[in-house]
């Protein structure tokens, strides 16, 4: 008896498993793709110890980096990014997945770091916006769409590094 209904279940899945892998042979499956962006500036000497940005410049060929952890608290991706020549960079998560898709979404799991400044008068780490720490992802509402394509763009930032030297009258 139990063997009659178990034919009888393979039957009628097998051809739904042969109709999804043609759906996707056939093109159908989207590939959704994660990006972050963002910009890194010098802080202003005037600025320096808060979080303000007034007055500040963008830094170009800086580093940031891009960590995940999934639910269990272990990296599951990491890679790190330029900024263009304007101090914005734009990071696609190339090959980023999600365990779990609620608890390993981008939203709680990633977080950008500053990494590097190319800048020998503007190089100190700053936690403007948690860039030691880990600047939270924010969701803008941008989507791109394309033919079988969707990207979810993320933003974090703006980040910071600190100048060298400071003047005494410059700082408040």
């Amino acid at each position: 008896m139990a063997n009659k209904q178990f034919i009888t279940i393979i039957a009628i899945l097998l051809p739904l498993t042969f109709l999804a892998a043609a759906a996707t042979a056939h093109g159908e499956d989207k590939t959704a793709t994660v990006v972050v962006e963002g910009m890194v500036y010098c802080q202003s000497c005037k600025y320096f110890g808060s979080w303000s940005l007034t007055g500040a410049e963008p830094i170009s060929a800086a580093k940031v980096s891009v960590i995940c952890k999934n639910h269990r608290k272990r990296v599951s991706y990491y890679n790190t990014f330029e900024t263009d020549k304007s101090g914005y960079f734009h990071a696609e998560l190339k090959d980023f997945k999600m365990t779990h898709y609620l608890l390993d979404h981008p939203l709680h799991s990633c977080h950008v770091k500053l990494v590097s400044s190319p800048l020998q008068t503007c190089n100190l780490l700053s936690n403007v916006n948690n860039g030691i720490n880990g600047s939270p992802l924010r969701f803008e509402n941008k989507v791109f769409y394309g033919k079988n394509y969707e990207a979810v763009v993320y933003a974090a930032g703006p980040l910071a590094f600190r100048p060298t030297n400071c003047d005494p009258e410059t700082t408040p």
